[in-house]
């Protein structure tokens, strides 16, 4: 009886600690985003390469963190279940959602939509490429963080900086900003740790394969950061660097996301699942892209059709995975 009440009350205190963890690392991920574009705002760049890059960067601080965190503690399938579940939720929830939520239309760049989507493919097809063997290496990790460079440095090449954006920015209390930019990345880290026990508490009392629990449930945790964030900013005005946030994240979450664990604690991962999710992943981009490219605006009906394909990629993703 004993054995069975510890049991029922780790299973509480893992839930507990799976939804505050990313709760927290939500919260921690906005404050380090909002500083952390005080400090960038010294230098002009497009509005939509801003969201691409510090926007996504930013809000992925969750995913980071878990890569890390997984790594380091040997659950690589947490790591790419988490990441590559992102990648595509990023494509259909959170782009389906804005122009819902944000009550706005969006022009949509046919040129620059395919650009992007023909990264974010490349970059799922090259993990599905290294993943094969079941063992993500440092050799793996460098290879990964080196599409997401050379991929960004090609997507903003001549004729991509239209529009210039300077973030607002005041002189003083920069000390400080880098002190709370410090802070809430320690904190998102400590959250994201949290989260991962959990994760793993609940995934072995349930019998269910870490990379699944991390595919459909830490995904949505951890791609909270850019819903708020980015209808925070189409609110403002900012659509560009909303959709620059959006495309930017899912494009980090095939690559400097996945890396970023490895690159410090080699891991094995489950090769089978790691596959299969990364190939639903790249028919959902594909799907989204050709969508977007073909109407050229993205309003609520086309948000409506995205938030179809989320859900038509999850019940796939159940049936397969």
């Amino acid at each position: 009886m004993d054995l069975q009440l510890d049991g029922t009350f780790e299973l509480i205190a893992a839930a507990v600690s799976v939804a505050l963890g990313f709760v927290v690392a939500v919260w921690a991920s906005q404050r380090a985003v909002s500083h952390a574009a005080d400090l960038a705002a010294m230098s002009k760049l497009p509005r939509f390469m801003i969201g691409f890059t510090l926007l996504a960067i930013g809000t992925d601080l969750p995913e980071i963190a878990n890569s890390i965190v997984s790594s380091v503690t040997g659950h690589g399938d947490l790591n790419v279940g988490d990441s590559v579940g992102s990648a595509a939720t990023q494509l259909t929830l959170i782009l389906g959602l804005l122009p819902i939520l944000g009550a706005v239309a969006f022009k949509v760049s046919r040129h620059r939509m395919i650009r992007v989507g023909i990264a974010i493919v490349g970059a799922l097809l090259l993990g599905i490429a290294l993943m094969t063997d079941g063992f993500l290496s440092r050799l793996d990790a460098l290879i990964l963080l080196g599409a997401w460079a050379v991929g960004s440095a090609l997507l903003f090449g001549p004729g991509q900086h239209e529009e210039q954006e300077t973030l607002p920015f005041g002189t003083n209390g920069r000390l400080s900003k880098v002190a709370i930019v410090v802070g809430a990345l320690g904190v998102v880290a400590l959250a994201t740790v949290a989260a991962v026990w959990g994760l793993t508490v609940l995934a072995e009392a349930l019998e269910v394969p870490e990379y699944l629990l991390a595919f459909f449930v830490a995904s949505i945790g951890t791609s909270l950061p850019e819903l708020i964030v980015d209808v925070t900013a189409v609110r403002q005005g900012q659509r560009e660097m909303a959709i620059g946030g959006v495309m930017g994240a899912s494009f980090i979450d095939s690559t400097l996301s996945i890396a970023a664990g490895p690159l410090i604690a080699p891991v094995a991962v489950t090769a089978s699942l790691a596959v299969t999710g990364s190939l639903l992943a790249v028919g959902a981009t594909i799907i989204v892209v050709s969508l977007l490219s073909w109407r050229r605006s993205h309003d609520w009906k086309s948000g409506v059709a995205l938030l179809g394909v989320y859900a038509a990629f999850y019940v796939v993703a159940f049936l397969v995975v």
